[in-house]
């Protein structure tokens, strides 16, 4: 009985202890093979903590070589919350080098990290501060680059600027994040068993990331600092709501400036609104007005309709189309085609638009541009606003010819001007020309892109010539150059009142476009003047700033002047 006792007892516990084995062999199981995967991960997470770092941001370079956004070493500071013994003590020494609540840091430091951004791209003062506390431990700094903007406001709407993480936020500097942006690496940062961690000597210099390209513009600097100053004095001067201007080459499309006033600093941008970084050159469209009457004479003089002699009588500035009263700012009797540009007159561009009719109308301004993005290399461009004849009403084709019920922006009137200039050619703008490596190796060249041709050269030459008579004989005689032949238009166009949904009496958009010299353009170039006070016409508001810009960019290129000869007198004969 005893014997047989004992005998359970042994079978129980070798039951026992071999069930005791199958439990921790089971365990071994499931530890070492089936969750082996995921336990590594953990376990790395507890000894390794991995940073992010990125390479420097290229440069931005104008057509010469003249930096215009660049990348500064300035120090960031961090934390290893894990190797702290007193986070207070260590914030509150902190926050008053920082300028950040105690509070604030002693959270950051409390947390159960490795590593904590305590502070990103300080300025170097504060750096060489938090230097002399870099005995304590569990801090350190780490130099990172900063973008900085050398000539400040200039250009600043093309530019835009770059996140404190290095992010292209507006302009050039979004348009090309991809290309300007560093290459991204990791370091992976080992803990010891307390969990502190462990930087090894020379870990951060080791561990660098490739720059990002370089970008060239083609913006010429003088020219811009030149377009700026006039265009901040013009609206200064009016008290305008904002301006806009933009010079192109003709003959490429190439942006050699553009200017919105007024400007911001991308370098301290606080105490600036979103609306004030907008691009109004290539967002904001606006009834140009009279300006469209260039368009309109190459569409009448391409199609046959009209030639610069052929006579039009201006209902001495009153005509009736549907219903209501189109006006003049003369009583205009007859004039030739020539005259009815030099001289703006309503009745008459309208009388030219029914000359054209709705089909031939609508094509030509499609094939100059309007309706649709030029495709410049910059953020935010919009189409404007032009209907489909379909939506047309009884007075649209007149209104069209005036430069009302249709929505343009500054980079496509200047754009289709630019295709007069060039013999009949609309190209598309563009603004950068280059893409460089770090090294400074070209890896993209930008090449001019006609998108298509809208009249004839021999048809170009004919709406030079009426052009250069608005300067000469017209509306534009403030744009004339002294030893220039030039051509443009000038625009005086009535806003909507959002209230009333009619036009406004007291708010204008005043405008010139143009080209010098008329015989071989080496610049077009669009003045637009929002809401200026007191005199409003585009002729004394905006052709001025065109003149002092163009006196200014022709002796600055050498341009040779010469006395003009009066093409307007040769289409009188």
């Amino acid at each position: 009985m005893t014997t047989l006792r004992s005998h359970r007892r042994r079978y129980f516990t070798i039951l026992l202890l071999l069930s005791g084995f199958g439990v921790v062999l089971s365990r071994l199981v499931m530890l070492q093979v089936l969750q082996a995967a995921e336990l590594t991960v953990k376990a790395d997470r507890q000894h390794q903590r991995i940073v992010s770092l990125e390479g420097m941001r290229g440069a931005i370079l104008d057509r010469h070589g003249t930096m215009l956004a660049m990348n500064v070493e300035v120090p960031s500071v961090y934390g290893v919350p894990t190797a702290l013994d007193s986070p207070a003590r260590v914030a509150r020494a902190l926050a008053p080098i920082l300028h950040v609540r105690s509070e604030e840091l002693e959270r950051k430091l409390s947390q159960p990290r490795a590593f904590v951004w305590l502070a990103r791209k300080l300025d170097p003062e504060t750096g060489r501060q938090v230097e002399r506390l870099a005995s304590m431990e569990g801090i350190g700094i780490k130099m990172e680059g900063r973008r900085f903007y050398p000539k400040g406001p200039l250009l600043s709407h093309v530019l835009g600027f770059a996140g404190l993480d290095g992010e292209g936020l507006e302009g050039i500097e979004r348009r090309y994040d991809e290309e300007l942006r560093g290459e991204k690496r990791t370091i992976v940062l080992q803990q010891d068993a307390k969990g502190r961690t462990v930087f090894p000597k020379g870990l951060w210099e080791e561990t660098v990331a490739a720059p990002g390209h370089q970008l060239v513009l083609t913006v010429d600097e003088v020219i811009q600092y030149i377009v700026e100053k006039e265009l901040d004095e013009a609206v200064m001067r009016t008290r305008a709501k904002s301006g806009t201007a933009i010079m192109l080459d003709p003959s490429t499309g190439a942006v050699l400036a553009l200017a919105v006033s007024p400007r911001f600093n991308p370098n301290s941008r606080a105490g600036f609104k979103p609306e004030q970084w907008r691009n109004r050159a290539v967002t904001d469209a606006y009834e140009p007005g009279s300006t469209m009457k260039a368009i309109i004479a190459a569409a009448a003089i391409e199609e046959g309709v009209m030639t610069p002699q052929t006579l039009i009588y201006g209902e001495q500035g009153r005509m009736t189309v549907a219903n209501t009263v189109i006006h003049d700012h003369e009583r205009f009797g007859w004039m030739s085609f020539a005259q009815v540009i030099w001289k703006s007159s309503n009745v008459g561009a309208a009388k030219v638009g029914m000359a054209l009719g709705e089909e031939r109308l609508y094509r030509y301004l499609r094939a100059f541009g309007f309706g649709e993005r030029t495709e410049i290399d910059l953020p935010g461009e919009t189409a404007g606003l032009f209907k489909p004849p379909r939506d047309w009403g009884k007075r649209t084709i007149a209104s069209l010819a005036m430069g009302q019920e249709i929505g343009v922006t500054a980079i496509q009137m200047v754009s289709a001007v630019a295709a007069i200039a060039n013999g009949g050619m609309l190209m598309k703008p563009y603004v950068v020309s280059e893409i460089r490596d770090g090294q400074g190796r070209i890896l993209k060249r930008m090449l001019p892109t006609a998108k298509r041709r809208v009249i004839a050269p021999e048809t170009a030459r004919t709406v030079t010539a009426i052009l250069e008579g608005v300067v000469t004989d017209g509306t534009g005689s403030k744009a004339a150059i002294n030893g220039f032949r030039v051509a443009g238009k000038t625009g005086t166009a009535q806003k909507i009142d959002p209230r009333t949904r009619t036009y406004s009496t007291s708010k204008f958009v005043s405008s010139f476009v143009g080209y010098v010299p008329a015989e071989d353009p080496k610049l077009a170039m669009i003045v637009v003047i929002d809401e200026p006070t007191g005199e409003t016409w585009g002729g004394v508001v905006a052709a001025p700033v065109f003149r002092r810009v163009g006196e200014q960019v022709l002796k600055y290129w050498g341009v040779p002047s010469h006395e003009p000869v009066q093409m307007a007198m040769a289409i009188r004969e």
